[in-house]
């Protein structure tokens, strides 16, 4: 057969690759971002009772009523803002799922999609396979600071979407609260789309609060928060997330999400919901996590390996430039083969692969884990 991919540069991602490399090694894996201990056995009978209570069918569209309703109580406790549980919520099969459904809604030939860069490696293929064209904003090590002014003169007629993420993977960085307002002075008066990507919004460290954009008047009527539950509640494999929008937004996203998976797994969408009622269950998450961040970071001080502390989610960036000048990539390989520990280089998700010579560690790990790993980092 002759065909033309639509993605011709798109091969194997870095996940997989430093995964296998470390399955294949018996390397410690901090490359992949997902804890290697269980969820809370209260949500696992959850799921199995609403499996015998008969929740076994197709969930409505938008998902299980008692979950948005959830939702939106979740968001008018954290941040006084509202979504109606009726028209401006949507479950759906992971946050990966709904940033593509957003952008396969909204984006067309020749639209403009800005990200900023290292950026999580979903946002891209989307836009392209929609036709559409990613513009860059890269970010410097070792803070990832927003240069707005930069971002300002990227912005033109063509641009459809803005695509933030905070707190952000793989920097760890968040956006404050200055940021978020001159990201509301930039986009004001525009028919631009902001997809602000919350996954982690529960896990933010040293007092700082989420920025969300529902918090900001003007980013609110233009934006889609998209969240995840697998995130939140150590379950990546789940793959359940939601996304919030105003309703006229939320119907277009509808009429493509109805046609991609219609509707999401059931039981663990009732589990969740009854879950939730619970409100420190997510509500701890911030001090369960950086008391890991502290931990790890504590027990690597006297390595060879510089260090800002993680801002939020569960990454942990760390510069190896006092160990040797090695292309990130190799270097990353060679730690997995050789020393047995496996981390993600950040190249791969910067703008034309620029090499700030640092690695992401992902710390939702054992605290055994963590452990032996600063053991390996402080032998390097």
């Amino acid at each position: 057969m002759q065909y033309q991919s639509k993605l011709p540069n798109v091969g194997t991602t870095i996940f997989t690759v430093m995964g296998n490399l470390a399955q294949n090694h018996k390397a410690l894996n901090l490359s992949q971002g997902f804890p290697n201990f269980k969820s809370d056995q209260k949500l696992i009978d959850l799921v199995t009772n609403a499996m015998n209570s008969g929740y076994n069918q197709y969930a409505p569209m938008a998902g299980n009523l008692e979950l948005r309703v959830a939702i939106t109580n979740k968001f008018e406790k954290l941040y006084n803002s509202s979504y109606h549980p009726d028209s401006e919520i949507t479950m759906t099969a992971g946050a990966t799922q709904a940033i593509f459904t957003i952008i396969s809604t909204f984006i067309k030939p020749e639209d403009e999609v800005l990200i900023f860069r290292p950026a999580y490696d979903c946002y891209e293929p989307a836009i392209e396979l929609n036709g559409g064209k990613t513009i860059s904003v890269q970010l410097e090590a070792p803070h990832y600071a927003v240069d707005w002014a930069a971002v300002s003169k990227k912005i033109n007629s063509k641009t459809k979407m803005v695509i933030i993420n905070t707190p952000q993977n793989p920097s760890g960085t968040v956006f404050s609260k200055a940021d978020m307002l001159q990201l509301q002075d930039l986009l004001k008066g525009t028919d631009i789309i902001l997809l602000s990507d919350e996954v982690y919004e529960h896990i933010i460290f040293d007092d700082k609060k989420h920025q969300s954009a529902c918090l900001f008047p003007d980013l609110k009527s233009r934006s889609f928060v998209v969240a995840s539950f697998g995130k939140t509640f150590h379950n990546t494999g789940w793959k359940l997330g939601y996304c919030c929008a105003p309703k006229a937004l939320m119907a277009e996203f509808q009429k493509v999400h109805q046609f991609n998976v219609f509707c999401v797994n059931h039981p663990m969408q009732k589990a969740l919901a009854d879950y939730l009622q619970e409100p420190e269950h997510y509500l701890k998450l911030s001090a369960f996590y950086q008391r890991k961040r502290d931990l790890f970071l504590s027990l690597i001080k006297d390595s060879r390996f510089k260090f800002t502390p993680a801002q939020g989610a569960y990454f942990q960036i760390l510069d190896y430039s006092n160990i040797n000048m090695e292309n990130d990539l190799d270097f990353a390989k060679r730690l997995t083969i050789d020393h047995k520990i496996a981390a993600i280089p950040l190249s791969v998700f910067n703008a034309d692969n620029l090499d700030h010579k640092v690695l992401r560690f992902c710390f939702a790990k054992t605290d055994d884990t963590l452990k032996k790993a600063a053991d390996i980092l402080n032998s390097i």
